[in-house]
């Protein structure tokens, strides 16, 4: 028996708003198909509790799947109510928030209810990249509503909740026994499920903290919070955090505070928010190791861009600049994962998208090479060559194109030891931060002490930067 807090629709409601501030909207609306003897079940609001308030002061539209109303499964009417929302939130420039606990269709509605779901789908692509999308998944989400919930732009769910398109068992091969594919755990080992909480109250929480971090809009800015954290407070520890991608985001953070996203997915790559000066930044960050509270490192990755971590980070690329998120980059990596064949199936697609998401990009973009920035894998990390407006080194990085001593086995693979040393001597002088500073692509080399300082001050200073871009309908990669 779970000892997990669960709420009901409406208390889902009141516990993610600030009080007394639902509004609710179509309150009287009910199903009006008769099949199957329908009108003979009662249906207050038709399953779905829809309207508006705030978070934080910040307005967001809503809606609440109630799963003691015909099992919370999606109608005609449930339908236009959450189509109505999306029309609402996206005339007013509000973000939406779904509270999924869905048994499905109504199959008693057939034909209608599957039109319904449609509509939602077709308001949901529209509002992409106009207005923020968080799906909460609380119950049940499968079949088209499993795709309807990944098209939002962040998927929280609590530990018991199922997401999938396939049950388990519809799986050839597979029963729910053997692997349960619809688990939060899963989905959030696959990168669908952005954060997984250990209860309602829990999950609602983190999609408050969310809120907080990004605009209403993508005309709008985040709101910038007054911080109370030193703009020159020193980083010692920053050095000794290099190797984990996330505990370096905090400490360069305001208050040491750091969002992160899909944490379980692709975790030699690091996703999330952090504060700099008040001012929302995103950050991209390569992880080499997971460290514990201790500084022990619990796992181990090699400094290399991952199918799935390029994957995770071009759509984390694509929301911020979007929604005029200035994005940060700590690199370290060294080139791609030759791992296994299926990620060489993959790799150079998912490298183009990550290319693409930041050559594209127009936010402020600043880049701290930590350790290693090597060959074409640093290239699209966010380099000068793509765009980034400030690179900072820290002392001691190695940029170029190879490791020294490959380069110099490849320039001197014909010549004798003596010959072979004076390369690798020669290559050192050029694949180093020094070099790459001397010809620009390099803007300071830092100390990691004053990573924090440095980082601020170049947001601060890019704060009012636009550039534009060749006027097209959409880029193609």
């Amino acid at each position: 028996m779970s000892n997990s807090t669960k709420l009901s629709a409406r208390d889902r409601i009141a516990t993610l708003l600030d009080d007394n501030s639902f509004v609710e909207i179509g309150a009287l609306v009910t199903k009006r198909n008769t099949d199957f003897n329908l009108q003979t079940k009662d249906a207050p609001s038709d399953g779905v509790i829809t309207g508006y308030g705030v978070i934080n002061g910040a307005p967001v539209y809503v809606y609440s799947q109630d799963a003691s109303v015909l099992a919370g499964t999606i109608g005609e009417m449930h339908a236009k109510k959450i189509a109505n929302v999306y029309d609402l939130a996206m005339k007013c420039g509000t973000p939406v928030i779904g509270l999924i606990d869905c048994a499905g269709l109504r199959l008693e509605e057939a034909t209608d209810a599957l039109e319904g779901l449609g509509e939602i789908m077709a308001r949901q692509s529209m509002a992409s990249g106009l207005i923020p999308q968080i799906a909460v998944v609380f119950g049940k989400c499968g079949g088209g509503l499993g795709v309807s919930a990944n098209m939002n732009d962040f998927v929280f769910a609590t530990e018991e909740a199922k997401l999938f398109v396939n049950t388990p068992n519809a799986i050839k091969g597979n029963n729910e026994g053997k692997c349960d594919s619809a688990s939060a755990a899963f989905k959030a080992e696959c990168g669908e499920i952005d954060y997984v909480g250990k209860d309602d109250v829990d999950v609602i929480n983190a999609v408050r903290e969310l809120v907080s971090l990004i605009p209403s809009c993508n005309e709008d800015e985040a709101v910038a919070a007054e911080s109370t954290d030193d703009l020159n407070r020193e980083t010692p520890e920053f050095a000794s955090l290099l190797v984990d991608g996330a505990k370096a985001a905090a400490s360069i953070g305001d208050d040491n505070a750091f969002f992160e996203l899909k944490k379980d997915f692709a975790k030699s790559m690091v996703t999330g928010f952090i504060k700099l000066d008040g001012a929302t930044v995103g950050v991209v960050a390569n992880r080499t190791a997971v460290l514990g509270d201790d500084g022990k490192a619990s796992e181990k990755f090699d400094a290399l861009l991952t199918v799935n971590g390029m994957r995770k980070a071009f759509t984390f690329v694509n929301f911020c600049d979007s929604f005029n998120i200035p994005v940060l980059t700590l690199t370290n990596t060294e080139g791609f994962c030759n791992c296994c064949l299926d990620g060489e199936k993959r790799m150079a697609t998912a490298a183009a998208k990550l290319t693409a998401a930041f050559a594209n990009a127009t936010v402020p973009k600043v880049n701290l090479i930590v350790d290693k920035a090597i060959g074409s894998a640093y290239t699209i990390m966010n380099s000068k060559a793509l765009g980034a407006d400030m690179v900072f080194a820290l002392d001691g990085a190695l940029v170029g194109p190879m490791k020294p001593e490959l380069a110099a086995q490849i320039v001197a693979a014909d010549g004798d030891k003596t010959a072979k040393a004076d390369a690798e001597a020669m290559i050192k002088s050029q694949i180093s931060v020094e070099a790459a500073a001397r010809r620009g692509y390099v803007d300071n080399i830092i100390t990691a002490d004053s990573a924090r300082k440095n980082l601020v001050y170049a947001f601060e200073m890019l704060y009012l930067k636009e550039e534009g871009r060749p006027d097209k309908k959409h880029g193609t990669i």
